[in-house]
């Protein structure tokens, strides 16, 4: 049956018609709008750009981070030029949008975010769960912003023995979703706080029933006591050079341990004295090097889970590398959504913030897509594209702006087909050196001298002199 086109009222605001709930049912008007209301961003008046547009825009930036906020604006205005009485009424200018997401601020995003992020992946979902536990992953990542005298003031830059960061940075945590690759929970620090104390506060979102994996860096007690405290258990790589106190060891090889406060966390002296700890099972195992087949690795990592049967020692080895998800996660937000090399848009510290959370709404709106297609045609999330459903969702959002409303049904159910046929090869054998292809570069380095370089004050040809 052919589709038929949607009609508009030439009296209403043209922001007005934007919606993306048909397509991006994560963020329906009716979660932004409580949202707005929860952190208090009421308007005292109509205005042509509502707060709930602005919202609106803000996930759209996300989806096209190739694109300027001009050219994002346009793209998202050009179906209703296409279909508003009067095609040459502006919708709305860049600067027009600039200045009302910064009257938003970054509260209300933040809001939507941990209100409709969740974990997507339900029981029966045998790869998104392990030993009855859901796979979670936490580490964090580093994000680039615009260098201006308020981010660098609020975030920082890294140093090095060859000089400061390029550009201003921010230490970003994220708890994701193994099986899903839905980022759940995020914060966002100044570069120089720790990962540590990031993932602190990320076990707000931990609950009874998962399985949360970490970085050996990561490794702390307070961290896997916090993470047992609320009901959940932990996996994550153990250094060489620490040594839990042997308990026993057990039948399969295993060795059941206990693990103590450090001598330099809040109180811990007196926190050892009084005997607390957390008792852990350790499991050690060599694996071939692919770099030098010759040779073996040996590698140990450390559970909650402490009963053999539930949880056999080669199972739980093999769960840990699921952590590696959490690395592709980052991939996709940097590489293909965000565009790696490039900083984020915003020139202020709100700006930077708001913007992290209206991209990681996008990201979890793909994945929820993802998942949704998955399930319909009963293959894994994970041999869908990333990529692929993005360049699908782009397109998509223009078809679904003019399509009749009682169509949009039909047009979701062939957008879950068209990002099942988006899939990817089975994953290949493979290892991969932790290197970069451009470390150095033979251009001077870029100093505080050079930000304000002297401009000509008359054009080249007024300043050529023949002789």
């Amino acid at each position: 049956m052919p589709y038929r086109l949607r009609a508009l009222g030439g009296e209403r605001n043209l922001c007005d018609e934007i919606d993306f709930s048909a397509v991006l049912k994560v963020a329906p008007m009716r979660r932004i709008h409580q949202a707005l209301a929860l952190t208090n961003a009421h308007e005292a008046r109509r205005r042509k750009l509502p707060f709930a547009a602005v919202v609106l825009l803000l996930i759209a930036l996300g989806l096209y981070s190739d694109l300027s906020i001009k050219h994002v604006l346009a793209r998202v205005a050009r179906p209703f030029r296409f279909l508003w009485p009067d095609p040459e009424e502006p919708m709305v200018r860049d600067s027009a949008f600039s200045y009302r997401r910064y009257q938003l601020g970054a509260r209300p995003l933040a809001a939507l975010f941990r209100d409709v992020c969740r974990p997507l992946a339900s029981r029966d979902d045998e790869d998104a769960f392990r030993f009855g536990l859901r796979l979670m992953a936490i580490d964090g990542s580093v994000e680039n912003a615009p260098n201006t005298p308020t981010n660098e003031a609020a975030f920082g830059r890294r140093g090095s023995s060859r000089g400061d960061s390029a550009f201003v940075q921010l230490q970003c945590m994220f708890l994701v979703e193994c099986g899903t690759h839905a980022i759940v929970d995020a914060g966002f620090w100044g570069c120089h706080a720790g990962e540590h104390k990031g993932a602190m506060r990320l076990l707000r979102s931990v609950s009874l029933g998962m399985l949360v994996m970490l970085d050996r860096g990561l490794f702390s007690y307070d961290l896997v006591h916090q993470i047992r405290q609320r009901k959940a258990h932990v996996l994550v790589r153990l250094s060489a050079v620490l040594k839990p106190k042997v308990v026993r060891v057990l039948a399969d090889g295993s060795v059941l341990a206990r693990i103590e406060p450090g001598r330099n966390s809040p109180n811990g002296l007196a926190r050892r004295k009084a005997g607390e700890h957390v008792l852990v099972r350790i499991i050690t195992y060599r694996f071939e090097d692919p770099a030098h087949p010759s040779r073996t690795t040996t590698a140990r990592v450390l559970t909650t889970l402490l009963d053999p049967k539930r949880a056999p020692a080669l199972e739980m080895v093999m769960c840990y590398h699921e952590r590696w998800e959490i690395e592709l996660v980052f991939d996709e937000l940097g590489t293909h959504q965000r565009l790696a090399g490039r900083p984020l848009r915003s020139h202020r510290p709100v700006g930077v913030i708001q913007e992290l959370y209206a991209l990681l709404i996008a990201h979890y709106a793909v994945r929820s897509l993802m998942y949704e297609a998955a399930r319909d045609a009963e293959v894994d999330p994970d041999r869908l594209s990333f990529i692929g459903t993005l360049r699908v969702l782009r397109d998509a959002l223009y078809e679904f702006a003019i399509v009749s409303r009682r169509q949009r049904g039909e047009l979701y159910t062939r957008l879950l087909r068209e990002i099942a046929r988006e899939q990817l090869p089975e994953r290949r054998l493979r290892s991969n050196p932790r290197v970069v292809r451009r470390k150095m570069s033979t251009f001077k380095l870029k100093r505080a001298k050079h930000a304000n370089w002297p401009q000509p004050l008359h054009s080249f040809r007024d300043q050529v002199l023949l002789i």
